[in-house]
């Protein structure tokens, strides 16, 4: 799983968020249908790379709807148990200076 949550991180970094929805999304689709609050986290993250893409092509109130589906699963850092935690709250925080708007000169 360590291996899937660099690859989300690379993929933002290099500002290739369709590739980053689908290196989370290898982790969460086998198990999407599981009462799970880690892959509900996960899900949290892959939308939080759809809403990237959407920005990317300027579609604006696309991209804000599906930000809200990641703050949404947002809160369950403090309730998921895992052994990744703590590199999920290096990827919230990571995602939310992405979302951040960059300040105009």
């Amino acid at each position: 799983m360590i291996e899937k949550i660099n690859e989300y991180i690379l993929c933002l970094a290099e500002e290739r968020f369709y590739d980053a929805h689908e290196a989370l999304e290898e982790i969460w689709f086998p198990r999407r249908f599981e009462d799970n609050d880690e892959m509900k986290l996960m899900k949290g993250f892959i939308n939080a790379a759809v809403s990237f893409e959407l920005r990317k092509k300027n579609k604006i109130p696309q991209s804000k709807k599906v930000w809200k589906n990641y703050l949404k699963y947002r809160p369950l850092l403090y309730k998921v148990r895992s052994p990744y935690l703590n590199n999920y709250h290096a990827l919230a925080r990571y995602v939310e200076r992405i979302n951040t708007p960059k300040l105009q000169d």
